[in-house]
């Protein structure tokens, strides 16, 4: 005699309306619902529309005029603005400064943001429970500090670290033996102006994303890293196999946002380099807008060069999240999850 096993038939297995073929029942406008959407979606879509895309298209229009910004009197030129714009070697130059600017200074400040969030939240002891070194509250606290500074301040301390004469960094390199840096103008030369303004740029971010790395890593599961150290994985293997994938989203969050901070660079380099630097090596887009607008009065020429920086924003954007789409993005999580569910079924299975 065979036993028969039935299976209860629950609420989901039954079909629903749209299933058999009907049409699905509209959901009824109450006043929860209306309420619901005008504070959460139509308020923030009307300060959208108002603060930015409005602005934004009026700028467009002004770029298209010769306003010279203190006159009512202007005309409308077409797209002269743009084409002579990328006849303007000058601009061409600040184009290029800006672009090394995206390409280095994010990647080597959230490198070096994620080798301190690594080594403070997991370089602790190989033995016994995953954690980080002893005090890392305090050098939380020191890498954060630089970022709690305003950055026009920055900028002038290490204008006036990088003084050839009085400077600390020549008295310094001085001190150790390096005579060939005494009098050494590190703002001054075209070979070291870039790589100057770099490093105060980095030194000035990396502590504010160390910081958001700490707090993205602190929330990945712990059973992945004593899983890891179980199957023999060293600290490197750990930080690319599990909390890169883990943490991938802030990554590209921070990219793109410190990508938007290079692009733009005007508080650090009108504070290091009001002038654009040596054969204006460090001259920014921001920089030669505010040139032109302000010194020159070509505001309309100065809107077009806004116009532009903010489509090259938009591309860089879209080129992190394409980059970051092709390359795997947001498997991390799902591969975390599945590594979770694969221990469970393993400890389950024992039983």
């Amino acid at each position: 005699m065979s036993d028969t096993i039935t299976i209860p038939e629950t609420a989901s297995d039954r079909p629903t309306p749209a299933a058999r073929g009907g049409r699905p029942r509209r959901r009824k406008l109450t006043f929860d619902r209306v309420t619901f959407f005008l504070a959460f979606l139509g308020i923030p879509l009307a300060v959208f529309v108002t603060f930015v895309l409005i602005p934004f298209v009026q700028a467009i229009y002004w770029a298209m005029t010769d306003w010279r910004g203190f006159s009512p009197d202007y005309n409308f030129v077409g797209l002269d603005n743009f084409t002579k714009m990328f006849q303007d070697d000058v601009f061409l130059k600040a184009l290029r400064n800006v672009a090394l600017l995206a390409a280095v200074v994010p990647f080597v400040t959230l490198t070096l943001a994620l080798g301190v969030a690594v080594a403070i939240t997991l370089g602790g002891p190989s033995k016994g429970p995953v954690r980080g070194i002893r005090g890392a509250s305090f050098y939380r606290i020191i890498s954060f500090f630089p970022y709690v500074v305003p950055a026009i301040i920055v900028g002038l301390i290490w204008a006036q670290m990088f003084d050839p004469n009085a400077g600390l960094v020549n008295g310094f390199l001085t001190k150790i033996g390096l005579d060939q840096f005494e009098a050494f103008a590190w703002l001054g030369e075209k070979a070291t102006a870039m790589p100057s303004l770099m490093f105060v740029f980095v030194w000035g971010l990396v502590g504010f994303y160390a910081v958001l790395f700490i707090a993205a890593i602190k929330g990945v599961p712990a059973e992945l890293y004593e899983a890891a150290r179980i199957d023999g994985a060293g600290r490197f293997r750990t930080t690319i196999s599990i909390t890169l994938p883990a943490i991938r989203d802030s990554v590209q969050t921070a990219y793109i946002y410190l990508g938007i901070a290079a692009l733009d660079a005007f508080v650090f380099v009108q504070a290091l380099l009001p002038n654009g630097g040596p054969d204006n090596s460090t001259l920014t887009i921001s920089q030669r807008l505010f040139n032109v607008a302000f010194r020159q009065q070509q505001f309309g020429y100065a809107t077009a060069m806004g116009v532009v920086l903010a489509v090259v924003t938009l591309v860089f954007a879209v080129l992190v999240f394409t980059v970051n789409r092709l390359t795997g993005g947001g498997e991390g999580k799902e591969n975390a999850r599945g590594s979770k569910a694969r221990r469970a079924g393993a400890k389950g299975g024992a039983q």
